[in-house]
């Protein structure tokens, strides 16, 4: 190859690596500092491996510990972040209560526990002994059935111990049973704190009088203050592709915000579950595009502020200090 093709060949790459990049919108750090509410630690190279993900997904099935969490996340402003268990196997909580509290960036944990069960309170308690435990997971994950367990008495004295010790109760996959589902849960248990994940992505009944219903609800819950949204999975494939463009995503998120409003919102990726749609900067660059329409103040709620109101995490690094001390922080 001489020079002169070598040059042409170069250019080509170059403007082919731009057009890349404008498309996909890499973006830049983000104006704040961001607090990741939502990620999965897991390594299926354990001994006995890992309920999930699957063997057979190549895309997920790699460790997700946080020394390659932190590469992807620390130059988009990311300083601390939330991990959720993904998976339904009791000591496995302990498992990641360890991995945990390894790593600082690690903010706390979402344990997985099943409210009815004889070894819940037990359980609970040891876990809660450590500041790092932030609450439970339970919704469309595993075979559960939030709407029926609810009916039970024992399962809604858990959610009362879950309140009591001022722990955060998690949805999963939601749909418009798990929506009717969380409504009867905040009726029975008022002062618990629940947190809506992955409502962006959630699935909008087609019949029109079940989608009048889905939205009742939705507008229900947004009136009580200690119901939170999670915008988390706003990524979806439409015609089996996956867009970048936040536009498609605009009138769904607005209606999110206008429902919680900019105190009940607020940031969580999905890594590495994300990373079947999209790599993380894509991920995190719609979720800043979307919010860098909205005002400084909603920012710093929607990216770091309104995961401290929720979660009450404690501070592990500088960073994380910094925030918890600055003006005008939540208390």
């Amino acid at each position: 190859m001489n020079r002169r093709t070598l040059l042409k060949s170069a250019m080509g790459f170059a403007m082919t690596s731009v057009a890349r990049n404008a498309q996909n919108q890499v973006p830049s750090p983000a104006a704040v500092s961001v607090i990741d509410a939502h990620i999965h630690l897991f390594d299926p190279a354990r001994k006995g491996g890992v309920p999930w993900p699957d063997p057979s997904d190549t895309t997920l099935y790699k460790p997700a510990l946080p020394p390659r969490y932190t590469e992807l996340a620390e130059p988009h402003g990311i300083v601390g972040a939330i991990a959720v268990e993904a998976s339904p196997l009791l000591v496995d909580n302990f498992w990641l209560e360890d991995v945990v509290g390894e790593y600082p960036i690690m903010l706390g944990f979402v344990g997985n526990l099943l409210p009815d069960s004889q070894d819940f309170a037990p359980t609970l308690d040891r876990l809660h002994r450590n500041p790092l435990f932030l609450g439970i997971r339970y919704g469309n994950l595993w075979n559960r059935d939030l709407g029926k367990v609810i009916e039970k008495a024992e399962f809604v004295s858990g959610l009362k111990r879950l309140s009591q010790a001022g722990l955060v109760l998690e949805t999963a996959n939601p749909d418009s049973a798990l929506i009717a589902a969380v409504l009867r849960v905040s009726d029975r248990v008022p002062d618990l704190r629940i947190v809506l994940d992955h409502l962006p992505h959630a699935e909008i009944p087609s019949d029109a009088s079940l989608r009048d219903e889905y939205g009742a609800t939705l507008r229900e819950l947004a009136k009580r203050p200690t119901v939170f949204a999670k915008g988390s999975e706003i990524l979806r494939r439409v015609n089996g592709q996956v867009t970048l463009d936040v536009a498609l995503y605009k009138a769904q998120l607005d209606q999110l915000w206008d429902l919680f409003g900019e105190d009940r919102i607020f940031f969580g990726s999905d890594w590495p579950n994300s990373d079947s749609l999209a790599n993380y900067d894509e991920t995190f660059g719609v979720a800043k595009r979307y919010i860098d329409t909205r005002s400084a103040t909603a920012r710093e709620k929607y990216f770091w502020k309104n995961s401290l109101a929720v979660y009450r995490w404690k501070a592990r690094t500088p960073a994380q200090k910094t925030l918890v001390s600055a003006k005008g922080c939540l208390k």
